[in-house]
């Protein structure tokens, strides 16, 4: 990297001038130039610069004290900017480019439409009309809460001091960003900066009345230095060190009486809806031998009183009825033609084997605050005891338990993680004398608020590596089945991230390459590879709905961005109205190679649905949506608790999903398909699994928690649900009891 000089900046300049003041445009592209490179004093000269390229570069922020008056044009592209509010200066900036800053989300896309009042062209797309809306209309509805906000609980001091007016302002700026919600949640980081600027706008309107607000006449007001607020999406819990010695002997435990700390996933999600009514669902004491709640009824078509006058059919509406009637059984064959491959399985019955606490903070037993969120299976291969080990993340740690003993084989912390996900894959390992020596071994990649992807080998007990998949949270980790080598990660700032880990040498080397980087509005919550076409395809659930892409890789292709093929919709978004958003799909997973199970929340049903034939549709030119093509609906909980995942052992036909009081609904889809299907009818489960109530001594049996994740071998010999209070519970196939 060249340092930044006046006579570099004549070289690089045009037209050719020998002063500074002259230059209209500036190629510094490529340059590898960090923040520190940008001498302020030395490019605040060049007052009559419109263009400017700085792609390629790596700058974090534009530099915060530069101002260009005559600066039109910007391109930032390819750099890791994350800071859009550095830019606030530049208040003439018609056109900005910033693709490829894996760092940008959608609600700093939306602050630059505020922070820059004559942008009009941003990467590439005349935004306009959007700017406008948000700089207009989405402001004055913000403002009109915010006052709503003052007038409820606030008023001026009497007599109005420097002191008691710093601390209002403190107050009232807390209060209007907690209390104001307005537009989506993949914007509420947005909202909420907003919402802090306008707040102590209106504030000072009222203590300075000649000043008029700026809100209608000016993008943004002139606040000095606002830092953004984080979107964080799940609660960070203070870290503690905890024992690296793994525990030998693991217990059953107990729940206090006190609620436990809000899932870190939980804690922004739905505010609306949750801030009160989540509370009360989850500490709602369940009696001892509670039957399920009362299922949700379902809307069908009403039936006409007796006394109704029956009206005569003619022959044309017979034949309707008819055609009615047997398309009705086509379809219904159809249906169950899909589950075919489901094979022909019994249903099992399962036991409650073990409650462990191999999470606690310093192995304390009283440690109920510990969320757990990802639970796999290891892949049977290299140690032959693939379908017993389990391997189990939460907090600071991540554990592999042998589901049969109970055993905490593996313990590993990392100090200041929180872990959210985790992913297994067999990978190959060359011990020396060429590939033909290579031998597949099992790998677990795990991530969570840092950012970092920990890589580790735990039949040798060996952390061998991490690597920085984002400077945001991660929030899902998911391997290419038939690639073991490609992983994809999803983050908090709305990246789906495809990585190349490629094998490892006898002293665990190994290489990370990003092969490709798909583009999400929201934080994406689960990640499926479709069975029969892994490397071409995914599906990702995410916050504000399910989408499709496409992820073949292309040689000739230079592009590693790309946005979704379509969107895929439910029947429940018909219902959706101001205090109910179905869009967020908090369950994903593949019962067959076609068949989908999923999930939205605050839906108390989950949607069973035919991939091949819903992305067979032609989707909407504007919005890329089809709608999903549902085969079976499948009667649930009701909860407002969210992030409760399902999932699926295609090789027994089962799903299976917890609730918020720690049960467990079974589905048994071979069984399900014989017996009382009905189209369009809720299907009840085949057996709901009550909360095994573990007892501790001197307090009783313990209330069940919310179950954030199961997991299933593939013979559905053990099922493994995790607890948002601390507790791994281990579930046995009973052979004796088997039913019938």
């Amino acid at each position: 990297m060249e340092k930044i000089t006046e006579k570099l900046l004549l070289e690089k300049g045009s037209p050719k001038a020998t002063k500074l003041e002259k230059i209209k445009a500036l190629n510094l592209s490529k340059l590898t130039l960090k923040l520190e490179d940008l001498p302020v004093p030395l490019l605040s000269r060049l007052s009559s610069l419109e263009r400017w390229d700085l792609s390629g570069n790596r700058l974090e922020e534009f530099p915060r004290r530069l101002e260009l008056p005559a600066l039109r044009h910007l391109d930032l592209s390819d750099n890791q900017m994350e800071d859009v509010t550095s830019l606030e200066a530049l208040s003439g900036l018609e056109e900005l480019k910033l693709e490829d800053n894996l760092y940008i989300t959608v609600s700093d896309n939306h602050k630059l439409m505020v922070l820059l009042p004559k942008l009009r062209m941003y990467n590439g797309k005349d935004v306009t009309s959007s700017a406008n809306h948000l700089r207009f209309v989405y402001s004055a509805n913000l403002q009109t809460r915010i006052i709503a906000v003052w007038e409820k609980h606030f008023s001026l001091p009497d007599p109005v001091t420097a002191e008691k007016l710093s601390a209002l302002r403190k107050d009232f700026v807390i209060a209007a960003s907690q209390q104001v919600r307005f537009g989506p949640s993949s914007v509420s980081d947005f909202t909420k900066w907003r919402v802090e600027i306008m707040a102590k706008e209106y504030l000072i309107s009222l203590t300075e009345p000649k000043k008029e607000p700026e809100i209608q006449d000016s993008p943004e007001p002139k606040e000095t230095q606002v830092v953004p607020v984080t979107s964080t999406k799940r609660k960070q819990l203070p870290s503690e060190r905890i024992s690296l010695t793994p525990r030998k002997k693991l217990r059953h435990s107990d729940l206090p009486e006190s609620p436990a700390e809000s899932s870190p996933r939980k804690a922004n999600r739905k505010v609306q809806m949750l801030t009160e009514s989540s509370i009360s669902v989850r500490m709602s004491p369940r009696k001892k031998n509670q039957p399920p709640p009362n299922l949700t009824p379902v809307r069908g078509a009403t039936t006409p009183s007796r006394g109704a006058k029956v009206q005569p059919i003619r022959e044309e509406e017979v034949e309707v009825i008819k055609q009615k009637k047997k398309k009705e059984e086509l379809q219904k064959e159809d249906v169950m033609s899909s589950f075919k491959s489901c094979g022909n399985t019994q249903p099992v019955s399962l036991k409650p084997l073990h409650v462990l606490q191999c999470h606690s903070k310093q192995d304390s037993r009283e440690d109920f605050s510990t969320q757990l969120w990802a639970c796999a299976f290891e892949p049977q291969s290299e140690t032959g005891s693939g379908g017993r080990l389990v391997a189990t993340c939460g907090g600071d740690s991540l554990c592999v338990i042998d589901c049969e003993t109970g055993m905490v084989m593996k313990k590993y912390k990392v100090s200041g993680e929180e872990f959210f996900s985790l992913a297994w894959s067999t990978v190959l390992m060359t011990r020396g004398g060429g590939r033909s020596s290579a031998q597949p071994c099992n790998v677990l990649a795990a991530g969570g608020k840092r950012g970092l992807v920990k890589l580790i080998h735990p039949r040798n007990n060996v952390a061998f590596g991490e690597f920085r998949a984002s400077r945001k949270s991660l929030s899902v980790l998911c391997f290419n089945h038939r690639q073991g080598n490609f992983l994809f990660t999803g983050s908090y700032d709305n990246k789906i991230v495809m990585w190349d880990i490629g094998g490892l040498d006898s002293q665990y080397n190994y290489k990370v390459i990003q092969l490709l980087v798909l583009e999400v509005s929201s934080p994406p919550l689960h990640l499926c590879l479709p069975p029969s076409s892994p490397s071409s395809q995914l599906l990702t659930a995410c916050e504000d709905g399910l989408y499709f892409y496409k992820t073949q890789l292309e040689t000739k292709s230079s592009n590693k961005s790309r946005s979704k093929e379509m969107e895929i919709t439910f029947p429940v978004y018909k219902k959706e109205d101001k205090d109910h958003d179905y869009h967020t799909v908090d369950g994903l997973s593949f019962l067959t190679d076609d068949i989908v199970a999923s999930k939205n929340f605050l839906h108390s049903s989950i949607y069973l649905w035919s991939l091949s034939r819903t992305t067979a549709q032609r989707p909407d030119k504007k919005s890329l949506s089809v709608s999903a093509v549902v085969l079976m609906e499948l009667q649930w909980t009701s909860t407002e608790v969210p992030y409760l995942a399902l999932n699926t052992c295609p090789g027994r036909g089962y799903i299976v999903c917890g609730d918020d009081k720690g049960r467990l609904w079974t589905y048994h889809i071979t069984n399900l398909q014989k017996n009382n299907f009905q189209s369009g009818k809720p299907i009840q489960p085949t057996q709901v699994l009550d909360w095994p109530s573990p007892m501790r001594k001197g307090l009783g049996g313990v209330e069940g928690p919310s179950i954030n994740s199961v997991a299933m071998d593939p013979e559905l010999q053990y099922l493994v649900a995790l607890s948002d209070k601390n507790m791994v519970i281990v579930w046995k196939r009973a052979e004796n009891l088997r039913k019938c």
